[in-house]
């Protein structure tokens, strides 16, 4: 029978009752779409055909460099089993003006962000000029090719491979390297300092199983992640989904300046001062989330991720908070993420290396002000109703939730006019005078719009 792609559990993809279709599906997705691949150690190439027969036999030379969703969470199964690593990870997405290269209608896509492109959405996403963009990022790019694992030593293998199939007729336009960053306890942050990663959709049994919770349910269908391959040969069994790329410049040293600036407004003194970062996150540095606690649990303490903002109007988690305004959960407004279909897969990857120490107590003097950032990746089912909603209706709309919310302290962007006020403490209802909202520390520098097509149209080219 055909996939479910709403069906109301989560995939049991190991199970030996699993249907044909659905073994076809695994077989011929992409990995890194249903369960993030390890990729401490990153390589993007941002690739232009200059023929588009040469483009397709490159696409295709791939396909045996490449692994199954199913053989990446056989591979992950096994790893936690024996400490095997798998291999490496490789990946290809074709933008709208790559497919047309390439001699491709795009007129089964059917969404309106893929087709129109990164660079003509970006008064929709607030974005800079493109003339402001990194120049790589102002080419045409057809292609992206993704190489990750845990090594560096195999991406740089892997990538020699990839090298020695591109014909003379095309060329890399562009890199990105990505590294993983980590804390003193080797968990994920990013350059603010922050532990990175949760609030993940779970599209897989055994990860939602690993993550139940009474607060929170992380399960989300297949269709917030999967769609047809309209060029497939079976597009009713073989699968892709839209990748979004967008390079994301953090200037550290300001965003400390501004969590220092509001810790000195809220009158917080010593050990209480961490509280005003968390106040614009959401989370402290050690992940502890704000709305269960008004201090960091003690280290080494799994960063918690079952909660809703069902009982706090603000109190403890500030509505305006990072993770507030780009995942609102079961809140007052009805968890949208699940009723919108909003929730994003996301496999970003921290890039630039620091000559500090990211999560130590360093005045903002001795923080970098560019050269290091996030490289941002998800996976969608549609751009328009997730990322570009996300960024557009939630993260860039100081009236989101309410009117004074003001813009995402993170990721927002545009002209901050709105002030806006926080708590004088945790779980307190008495609220500080208007503050001037946290300046834009993140500059968006270049990006695009793939899609990540099945193993089955590679291999079909």
């Amino acid at each position: 029978m055909p996939v479910d792609l709403s069906n109301a559990k989560p995939l049991a993809w190991d199970s030996a009752k699993l249907d044909a279709d659905t073994k076809v599906m695994l077989d011929n997705l992409q990995p890194n779409i249903l369960q993030a691949h390890v990729r401490e150690s990153m390589s993007l190439l941002l690739v232009h055909f200059g023929d588009g027969p040469d483009g397709r036999r490159f696409l295709r030379s791939l396909a045996p460099l490449m692994k199954s969703a199913r053989k990446h969470l056989e591979e992950v199964r096994a790893f936690n089993r024996t400490k095997k690593p798998g291999t490496p990870y490789v990946g290809v997405g074709i933008s709208k003006i790559g497919y047309l290269k390439l001699g491709h209608s795009t007129t089964r896509f059917t969404d309106n962000a893929f087709k129109s492109g990164m660079k003509r959405r970006k008064d929709t996403l607030n974005d800079p000029a493109v003339s402001a963009w990194e120049k790589h990022y102002q080419e045409e790019i057809h292609a992206i090719v993704l190489i990750g694992d845990a090594a560096p030593e195999p991406v740089a293998a892997t990538r020699k491979r990839v090298l020695a199939l591109l014909p003379k007729t095309a060329k890399i336009v562009g890199e990105e390297k990505g590294e993983g960053l980590r804390d003193a306890q080797g968990r994920g942050i990013e350059h603010f300092g922050y532990v990175d990663g949760r609030s993940q959709p779970l599209f897989l049994a055994d990860q939602v199983a690993a993550e139940s919770g009474a607060n929170w349910n992380p399960f989300f269908p297949l269709s917030h992640v999967l769609v047809p391959d309209p060029l497939a040969p079976r597009p009713a069994r073989h699968f892709g989904s839209y990748l979004v790329l967008r390079k994301l410049e953090q200037n550290v040293r300001a965003f400390r300046e501004a969590e220092e600036a509001l810790a000195d407004a809220l009158g917080l003194k010593g050990d209480d001062r961490p509280l005003a970062g968390a106040m614009l996150v959401g989370r402290f540095r050690n992940g502890t989330p704000l709305r269960l606690h008004g201090r960091p649990s003690s280290e080494g303490h799994p960063v918690q991720n079952d909660f809703s903002y069902r009982d706090d109007p603000g109190a403890k988690c500030p509505v305006g908070a990072h993770i507030r305004k780009a995942n609102p959960r079961d809140s007052r407004d009805g968890g949208l993420e699940r009723t919108l279909g909003v929730m994003m897969a996301r496999r970003g990857q921290t890039y630039g290396r620091r000559t500090d120490t990211p999560w130590d107590d360093a005045p903002p003097a001795a923080r970098p002000t560019g050269g290091v950032g996030l490289l941002f990746m998800a996976f969608n089912a549609s751009l328009q109703g997730q990322f570009e909603f996300t960024q557009q209706t939630w993260a860039d709309n100081p009236g989101f939730p309410d009117e004074g919310t003001g813009h995402d302290p993170v990721i927002g962007q545009g002209k901050r006019d709105v002030k806006v006020r926080y708590p004088k403490a945790w779980n307190s209802t008495k609220l500080s005078a208007p503050q001037r909202q946290v300046p834009q520390t993140v500059t968006m520098k270049g990006g695009e719009y793939f899609f990540m097509p099945s193993l089955a149209y590679l291999k079909s080219l």
